[in-house]
């Protein structure tokens, strides 16, 4: 295992991916936002989750591009759904700024700020072979996914809170 440590520049380009619309988000949060009641189970896996991934996704050198094969293709689609997270992110800050379109679904896939990288992380550690990032993947899906769905039934429960 210890072969497999080194710095991995595909998951650095990963965390920028996410780190940098987040931190825009951070002073371009919903009018609306209210994130006083999450669940305190949901947080410390989300918490857990992004610790976890971060350090995965630096020090194993296995997610760097190595040469084509079809498993290659792992990769590539983990990719394209980095970038439907990013195409998410221009859709909110190019509109509203409301909960309604910050949870907005996106071509039928839930709560897409959530759910598009943690599939791409969830992808990518299956690509690098890297059983602790696929691990923290599924650690972070837990929390972040359901912190923002239990946002999604909060809203549709007070005000028929719709996704188009």
């Amino acid at each position: 295992m210890l072969g497999h440590l080194g710095f991995s520049y595909v998951g650095l380009l990963y965390l920028l991916m996410l780190f940098i619309p987040n931190i825009i988000w951070s002073k371009n949060q919903p009018l609306d936002y209210d994130y006083t009641q999450e669940n305190k189970i949901l947080l410390m896996f989300e918490r857990i989750g992004q610790v976890f991934c971060t350090v995965c996704m630096l020090i194993f050198k296995d997610f760097n591009i190595a040469s084509f094969s079809t498993w290659s293709l792992w990769l590539i689609v983990s990719f394209l759904f980095m970038i439907l997270y990013e195409i998410c992110w221009i859709r909110y800050f190019t509109n509203e700024r409301t909960e309604k379109n910050f949870y907005r679904s996106f071509y039928g896939i839930p709560v897409p700020l959530a759910s598009l990288p943690v599939i791409a992380f969830l992808l990518l550690g299956i690509y690098g072979k890297v059983i602790w990032l696929i691990v923290s993947a599924i650690i972070i899906g837990i929390g972040h996914i359901g912190i923002h769905v239990q946002h999604v039934k909060g809203k549709s429960s007070n005000n028929n809170f719709t996704h188009n």
